[in-house]
């Protein structure tokens, strides 16, 4: 049985996309669903899948799955051969470390700087508190390249989950046109130039729904093309 994910608006579930990222870069098959968030019904159908009323969510047959870093657990779990973690114990407990910093951090940078794909790249004023996130966050990439990252582009070399959850940052730093090291600029170009990434990135540019409360100055929603991705 193919397993199946559930997920919000591409252009801009951050949750959402890290689960996704993670399953399609590993060549782990699965059908998808999207559904818009902040729209009648929206949180009816997703309800209807999760007690939690979230996405993403990811369905095996009975089990269901929710909350990202969870969702790459399991998978991890059931598909050994996709290598979603070092197999490195030491790499292997770092990766996990920095990935439930992210997951439960970085509060100031995610409500200034919302993922949104198709907002044309400029930088905004940050507050010292997102300010000191993108720097910690630089400092991760940076450390963990300069100890794990020898036999790849990514954080851990190869792709790993770890890079999933961090996916949505690299989102957000090209948007936000955010200042970057050299070291970092590297690892973020590695990134979108996944196939996977380019392939949510079309789907998000092409999407038709408008979330309001994520568009800075709305009813303006200036946006890039599909073609400009």
């Amino acid at each position: 049985m193919t397993l199946k994910l559930i997920i919000g608006n591409k252009n801009y579930s951050s949750w959402s996309f890290r689960p996704w990222i993670g399953l399609r870069a590993a060549g782990i098959a699965f059908d998808e669903e999207v559904i818009s968030l902040y729209v009648d019904g929206s949180k009816e159908q997703i309800l209807a899948r999760s007690p939690a009323g979230k996405v993403p969510i990811l369905i095996d047959g009975e089990v269901r799955v929710w909350e990202s870093l969870a969702i790459l657990e399991y998978a991890a779990e059931k598909f050994r051969d996709a290598h979603l973690w070092p197999s490195e114990s030491k790499a292997r407990a770092h990766a996990r470390a920095i990935s439930t910093e992210m997951h439960a951090g970085f509060v100031a940078l995610r409500t200034e700087c919302g993922m949104n794909m198709w907002r044309p790249p400029a930088k905004k004023e940050l507050s010292q508190d997102a300010q000191a996130n993108v720097a910690r966050i630089q400092a991760i990439w940076t450390e963990t390249r300069a100890r794990y990252g020898a036999g790849g582009p990514f954080l851990f070399g190869k792709f790993t989950a770890a890079d999933a959850m961090y996916a949505p940052v690299v989102s957000r730093f090209e948007t936000y046109a955010i200042d970057v090291a050299a070291p970092v600029a590297d690892y973020m170009q590695a990134m979108i130039a996944l196939p996977a990434w380019q392939e949510w990135r079309r789907a998000g540019l092409n999407e038709t729904w408008v979330i309001p409360k994520f568009e800075e100055n709305y009813p303006d929603v200036p946006r890039l093309k599909a073609d400009a991705a």
